[in-house]
């Protein structure tokens, strides 16, 4: 914190937060695809991709 110029006084409610440490977790996010599947009733997320990936649709 000090490295970049941070109050440790504004952070102590998070360091005090994180003082035992944290719950291991995956990083869930819910996400915009998530949701429009949720929301559609959507059986597969590559169904709600607005810009879906597929080879060769990028010019190198």
């Amino acid at each position: 914190m000090a490295q970049f110029g941070l109050d440790p006084a504004h952070y102590q409610w998070y360091r005090d937060f994180r003082r035992y440490g944290s719950v291991p977790h995956a990083g869930f996010g819910l996400g915009f695809e998530r949701l429009v599947v949720y929301v559609c009733g959507l059986s597969n997320i590559r169904d709600a991709i607005p810009y879906p990936r597929a080879p060769g649709s990028a010019e190198f």
